[in-house]
């Protein structure tokens, strides 16, 4: 049984993110995206225009499907308390399964190489975790406060614990930390 192989175009997405987050949007060439990927010059052209066009692709192919995996939590938990919950346990996993797809997510400024795109913290994602906030104050589960606040108190502390992760200073897989970091989070924003 033969596996599928990624296409052309999977397969200069998926070296770029290795790329970028590897040694930098700026020091990546379209030469070794190409040549790394194993396809035509010619290829990423057709499918991307240029690098820029790449990384667009990249972000709007990650946010899409975070922005999918968010929608799974909400449909399969009903309360805040559990849909914040389990976006930070996602996040944790994600990040040791794919910290390439993390550090691109969170580490990269990308409006340095996509100029007029929304930050990352406009995304859809984003946007997904402070609704989950502002859904929690109108069930009373949360106290009243800006949505803002409420999603960076939430979520903010799990994300710098991703951010410590990826630099190295964290040793031990993020989920150790989770009920720690849960517990603090969600007590932040409770009365």
């Amino acid at each position: 049984m033969v596996a599928d192989l990624p296409s052309p175009r999977e397969q200069v997405l998926r070296t770029a993110l290795r790329l970028f987050t590897e040694q930098g949007y700026f020091n990546t060439s379209v030469h070794d995206i190409a040549r790394m990927a194993q396809v035509s010059i010619g290829s990423i052209y057709h499918h991307f225009k240029d690098k820029e066009g790449i990384a667009k692709a990249l972000f709007e192919q990650l946010v899409t499907r975070m922005g999918a995996a968010f929608d799974a939590i909400e449909d399969a938990h009903k309360t805040a308390h559990d849909r914040c919950h389990a976006v930070v346990e996602l996040l944790f996993r994600m990040t040791e399964a794919e910290p390439a797809v993390m550090a691109y997510m969170l580490h990269a400024q990308h409006q340095e190489f996509m100029p007029g795109e929304l930050p990352v913290c406009s995304s859809r994602p984003f946007t997904q975790m402070r609704a989950m906030a502002t859904a929690g104050m109108d069930t009373g589960e949360m106290r009243r406060m800006d949505p803002l606040v409420a999603a960076t108190c939430l979520f903010g502390g799990p994300i710098r614990m991703i951010s410590l992760r990826l630099d190295g200073i964290l040793k031990n897989p993020l989920p150790q930390y989770l009920d720690e970091v849960w517990s603090a989070s969600w007590r932040s924003v409770t009365a």
